[in-house]
């Protein structure tokens, strides 16, 4: 099974393009399940994906354990009820750790008085990711992503978090657990609670199965853009922030295109200002470009995506190849290693780069990525970096110290 992201900057029309794409998906035989992670796109008849996709055509059913959907325009919709998901996940939280609260005198919150805080949506995003990508006899998930920022956050956040839950709570601790209540009556200080370790571990487990999805070879993005220089700066932001998390790109839709060839001059101007971005995302990128047309006024109908879905290119292909980060042997040449990332429309100015023990931590413009060095690299100094070629280059030289010597 496949799993397709589909963002873009803020206002580029994700979610059509992401129904339009499930929908042209359904046209060549894939049996496919679209989900939705903005509550406004599937909460009633006026949202966007159900007046796309039309009335259910039937009840809904659950494609897989915690997630339902419901059938409608020969596709399956779900929906992310963040609420549900935070109130029911807090909910636990508490039952887990009913003693300890309470010990500390704390009155238990009802379900009806919790409202989701900031960042609920996509943990609850996350998790049915997680979810459809587990969902069997289905061949496609096309997923509606926040705004490009936004989602490459969210995509970030299992690694991320399973790093500082490594940190703060590290396993190996765990094996004295036995030895807490001695510690505490020596110190005199409470121990953390065995439910905050096993809670860690819940959570590492979950987190590293969203993150087995987001890395997996079969998933990538499609970016979603209206050609102009308004998008141009923010596209080429994002794309650099996906190189850096290694998600690769199956294509760009130049939505809302207008046709060539117009005698008025303002429109022809501004056909000819889109085929002018859409070319260069097309050459810099070296992704297919698909340019889906302006229907004159917003998509709002099933007739509408029947006519858009038709698009030649829209229904995703083989999804490309993951960018390799390269450990390039120049010992026997100039003496040193070289680990090259590609960071393609990256430029010199918005990188940094600070190494921390075996860790690398590299920041491309509002993008950061903290990542474990080879085991090779590990025994190496770091010596010098350059972007050349779309690529930063990351010179590291052998630590006299710790590098085997050769005969």
């Amino acid at each position: 099974m496949r799993t397709l992201l589909v963002t873009g900057p803020g206002g580029a029309g994700r979610t059509t393009v992401a129904a339009v794409t499930a929908a042209a998906a359904a046209r060549a035989g894939k049996r496919v399940l679209l989900l939705s992670g903005d509550p406004a796109s599937c909460g009633g008849p006026a949202h966007p994906v159900t007046a796309l996709v039309g009335e259910p055509a039937g009840e809904a059913v659950e494609v897989a354990d915690g997630l339902t959907a419901v059938p409608a325009g020969g596709i399956l919709v779900a929906r992310v009820d963040s609420g549900g998901e935070f109130r029911a996940e807090l909910a636990a939280l508490q039952e887990r750790g009913s003693a300890l609260l309470g010990m500390l005198g704390s009155r238990p919150l009802g379900a009806e008085e919790l409202t989701e805080l900031p960042g609920a949506e996509q943990f609850a995003l996350l998790r049915a990711l997680r979810r459809a990508a587990a969902a069997p006899d289905t061949d496609l998930v096309v997923v509606d992503l926040p705004p490009l920022h936004q989602a490459l956050a969210a995509l970030a956040l299992p690694g991320q978090l399973r790093r500082y839950l490594a940190r703060l709570l590290p396993a190996e601790r765990q094996a004295a657990r036995a030895l807490r209540p001695v510690l505490a009556q020596l110190a005199g200080v409470p121990m953390p609670a065995q439910w905050l370790y096993e809670a860690a571990a819940r959570w590492d487990e979950e987190l590293a199965a969203v993150q087995r999805v987001v890395e997996a070879a079969t998933t990538s993005l499609r970016l979603v853009a209206e050609p102009g220089p308004a998008a141009d700066t923010a596209l080429r932001t994002g794309l650099v922030g996906a190189a850096l998390l290694q998600l690769p790109v199956d294509g760009i839709v130049a939505n809302r295109t207008v046709p060539q060839g117009s005698p008025d001059p303002w429109l022809a101007g501004l056909a000819a200002e889109q085929e002018k971005y859409a070319a260069q995302w097309a050459a810099d990128t070296g992704r297919p470009v698909v340019p889906l047309p302006h229907l004159g006024r917003a998509p709002r109908a099933p007739e509408d995506l029947a006519r858009l879905a038709g698009t030649p290119g829209l229904a995703p292909d083989a999804p490309p190849a993951p960018r390799d980060w390269a450990v390039e042997d120049r010992l026997a040449e100039d003496g040193v290693l070289v680990w090259a990332v590609p960071l393609p429309g990256a430029h010199k100015r918005d990188l940094d780069l600070v190494r921390r023990g075996d860790e690398l931590l590299i920041a491309a413009g509002p993008y950061r990525r903290i990542v474990s060095l080879p085991s090779a690299l590990r025994r190496c100094t770091v010596t010098g970096a350059a972007l050349t070629d779309g690529a930063l280059r990351i010179r590291f030289t052998p630590d006299p110290a710790l590098w085997p010597r050769r005969p």
